[in-house]
């Protein structure tokens, strides 16, 4: 008999570990002000990952050069899933279950279109270069260049 309750203990003890019950008593107060110093980089990696990812797609930079980062991150926020779960299980150890998803959808994502701009304003600007080469120049080398390629290919 005693076997079994402590059994039943043990087993009801792993549960709770395992589903986190009570972890809201042991939750840190949150400081938006100060943010903690676990959460940090990882709000850094996820934006790294919405900014190069909204770099290799096309849609999402058509989004980003309009200005309209929310709906170039929705694009291709699925891709960067792996490094809003870590954020929000991270946030979730840190103030509580429920907390991270609360703070991914309002904090995070209200800053989000800020800290891209930051990022990809000075890749989506264009600008002119300057070129030492005058342009008649330029232009009879990509005539050379042309006459070189059918040249190349009528001999084939």
């Amino acid at each position: 008999m005693k076997t079994g309750l402590l059994g039943t203990i043990r087993l009801l003890g792993a549960i709770a570990v395992l589903t986190g019950f009570g972890s809201e008593a042991g939750a840190a107060p949150r400081n938006p002000a100060r943010p903690h110093a676990v959460m940090s980089p990882l709000e850094t990696v996820a934006t790294a990952c919405f900014a190069e990812t909204i770099l290799a797609n096309p849609t999402a930079m058509k989004h980003a050069r309009a200005g309209r980062w929310y709906e170039a991150a929705g694009v291709i926020g699925f891709l960067c899933r792996p490094e809003v779960d870590a954020m929000v299980r991270a946030h979730d150890g840190l103030y509580g279950r429920g907390s991270g998803e609360r703070f991914f959808r309002t904090a995070y994502t209200r800053h989000l279109g800020e800290q891209l701009a930051g990022q990809l304003q000075p890749v989506l600007t264009r600008q002119d270069v300057a070129s030492a080469e005058p342009a008649f120049e330029r232009a009879e080398a990509a005539l050379d260049t042309a006459d070189i390629l059918a040249v190349s290919r009528t001999a084939e």
